[in-house]
């Protein structure tokens, strides 16, 4: 059998099924190796540091994850950044291929006056808080009673929840302490989620928005007006099975608005189309949105209505953004790694030698987990069915790797570590009586894997 080492350069969802199929399809043809690198302490990417804390079924994710590392036949070096610790003629020189799969963390822009107002925040970053993302701050000013978020898609329904939700009801998450302590302290009492188009044209699953209406002490809050102002499209869409149970859901809470009395609401804005940030010193005071219409051809159009909401904060939520990485291709304006099915392409459209991608970084930030699969199956069939492709390593001693690490003194964690990582999180759960608490900050994360408690360097 021929030999494929497989350098793959991002340990969440998207790395590990791509490493988990390539080791299955190579079965019996190729003699497979496969080192995952990720630049934080810890993998599980957008599973760990991207999902609210309180969706149960993250754990089943994690799980299939977990069992795809527990093979053993997949080495992870933990914070290893590529471009710095470790470079593309580092990896050229060692494997046959490299995979990216970094995903997209950060805030895709929304182009409106105002967006940059103090308290204007991207939702990527209130996510990074409140999942504990070792790189970001660890407060978070909830200080405005009234705040908006931007979008209609399951990322804005997370910031919302969270944001409404009473502290105590997320402490059987494995939130922070740091998150619980904000959370406890809020000053948010009215939640207000905005999107341009109608209530059946929403980009969130009908599961998401039924945990809305599930979150202990707060109300759901919808207008009359919002609805049947395009019966014979609503009934066309309705035809889509998720889209008659968001329907449902729908149609219950606008029963229910005479009865509200809970102490926090999250209020649902359809036809609202943000257009300005009003500001006073500076500071969100405001959303200025344009009322839209229903259109024949199924969009919507704006009206002459312009209503100004007053909220102390804004949170955006319409879409994560991929972001360049050294000495690889990048389509600055879609946020990906140009690709065909896969294979890396330069600016040009010719395949690159060597580099393929997988998930959000090769496709944009759509989709969950089963489009995550179908994607690493295809680049899988690309990188198999094309050996001349491949580069042909000059390094052949998978030991050295750690000689080079070790020179350039990265403090890389593996597999082992991330094991000894996720006790210690479930001993400081144990001992508040919770399943887990996850740990922050990036020190303590290596330190704790590293098994060196008290090295700080």
């Amino acid at each position: 059998m021929s030999r494929l080492r497989v350098a793959v350069v991002g340990a969440g969802p998207a790395g590990i099924y791509a490493s988990d199929i390539l080791m299955k399809e190579a079965e019996g043809t190729h003699e497979v190796s496969i080192d995952l690198f990720e630049r934080l302490p810890a993998p599980y990417g957008l599973v760990r540091y991207g999902v609210a804390p309180d969706h149960p079924r993250i754990k089943g994710v994690v799980n299939a994850l977990r069992d795809v590392l527990d093979t053993g036949r997949i080495r992870i070096f933990g914070n290893v950044n590529f471009g710095t610790d470790i470079t593309l003629e580092d990896l050229q020189q060692r494997y046959n291929i490299v995979i990216f799969s970094t995903g997209a963390f950060y805030d895709a822009d929304l182009d409106i006056p105002g967006i940059e107002a103090e308290g204007s925040y991207g939702a990527a970053d209130f996510v990074n808080w409140y999942d504990g993302y070792p790189e970001a701050s660890r407060t978070w000013p909830l200080d405005q009673s009234s705040v908006a978020v931007i979008g209609n898609g399951n990322v804005a329904l997370d910031v919302a929840r969270v944001l409404a939700k009473h502290a105590d009801d997320m402490l059987p998450t494995e939130i922070p302490a740091n998150v619980y302590e904000g959370l406890k302290n809020t000053a948010v009492t009215d939640v207000h989620v905005f999107g341009r188009r109608g209530p059946l044209q929403v980009k969130f699953t009908p599961l998401e928005l039924r945990e809305l209406g599930e979150v202990p002490g707060v109300d759901i809050v919808v207008a009359e007006e919002d609805f049947d102002r395009d019966p014979e499209s609503d009934e066309a869409a309705k035809k889509n099975k998720q889209i008659l149970v968001i329907s449902r859901i729908l149609g219950k809470w606008r029963g229910e608005q005479e009865s509200l009395e809970a102490p926090r609401r999250i209020h649902l804005h359809f036809y609202a189309r943000p257009a300005e940030v009003v500001t006073e010193d500076g500071r969100v005071s405001a959303l200025r949105v344009v009322r839209t219409e229903p259109t024949a051809d199924g969009g919507v159009a704006d009206t002459d209505e312009i209503r100004d909401i007053p909220v102390g904060q804004i949170y955006r939520a319409v879409g994560y953004f991929g972001s360049p990485l050294e000495d690889v291709p990048f389509d600055e304006r879609r946020g990906v790694i140009p690709n065909i099915a896969g294979a890396v392409v330069d600016g040009n459209g010719e395949r690159v030698q060597g580099l393929f991608a997988t998930g959000w970084i090769k496709r944009g930030p759509v989709g969950l987990i089963g489009a995550t699969k179908s994607d690493a199956r295809e680049t899988v069939e690309q990188i198999l069915g094309d050996e001349s492709n491949w580069w042909q390593p000059t390094i052949d001693d998978e030991q050295e790797l750690f000689t080079l690490l070790e020179k350039r003194q990265v403090r890389f964690t593996d597999l082992e570590g991330w094991r000894r990582l996720d006790a210690h999180e479930q001993q400081l759960g144990e001992a508040e009586g919770r399943e887990r608490v996850k740990v922050v900050e990036r020190d303590e994360m290596i330190n704790v894997s590293r098994d060196e408690t008290g090295d700080t360097k």
